[in-house]
């Protein structure tokens, strides 16, 4: 994990577990960039995911982890921008093979629908497993001459 850069990023509903989560990659010598919120006051989560897919659209950050109540529209507004691949996940395994089998360079999660424990593993899960790439590079390439076919 070392030279590993994640960028946070929550609305209010996921504040409290996105600072518990920085602590916790801070205590792995994960690099983190917090670009927000920075309280529990209402906010507009697709502000934040648009900061988080641009920091990994342009390779500032390496991945990105969101969270907001159910993580479902972060992913659906950080999944615009070109390049980000992000997963919604409640799972440490399918977080796993979002990794291992999408090359998933952003991670999604809902506050309101799993605790800290389950968030810590889904998050180890996801920063220490590599691309497996093989017959799974082609399927991403796929994926990614979509994107361009409707993003020139």
């Amino acid at each position: 994990m070392k030279n590993l850069t994640v960028v946070l990023g929550s609305d209010h509903a996921g504040f409290e577990m996105k600072e518990k989560i920085s602590q916790y990659l801070n205590s792995q010598g994960v690099t983190v960039q917090d670009i927000g919120c920075n309280s529990t006051e209402s906010c507009d989560y697709p502000d934040f995911a648009l900061a988080v897919g641009e920091k990994v659209r342009t390779g500032q950050c390496q991945q990105g982890i969101l969270i907001c109540g159910s993580g479902v529209g972060m992913a659906i507004a950080v999944n615009k921008i070109p390049g980000v691949r992000a997963a919604n996940v409640f799972d440490p395994e399918i977080a796993k093979l979002a990794r291992e089998h999408n090359n998933a360079n952003v991670l999604t999660m809902g506050s309101r629908f799993i605790d800290l424990e389950k968030a810590i593993a889904i998050t180890q899960n996801f920063i220490t497993t590599p691309f497996a790439g093989d017959r799974h590079a082609k399927r991403v390439d796929k994926i990614m001459a979509i994107e361009k076919s409707f993003c020139p």
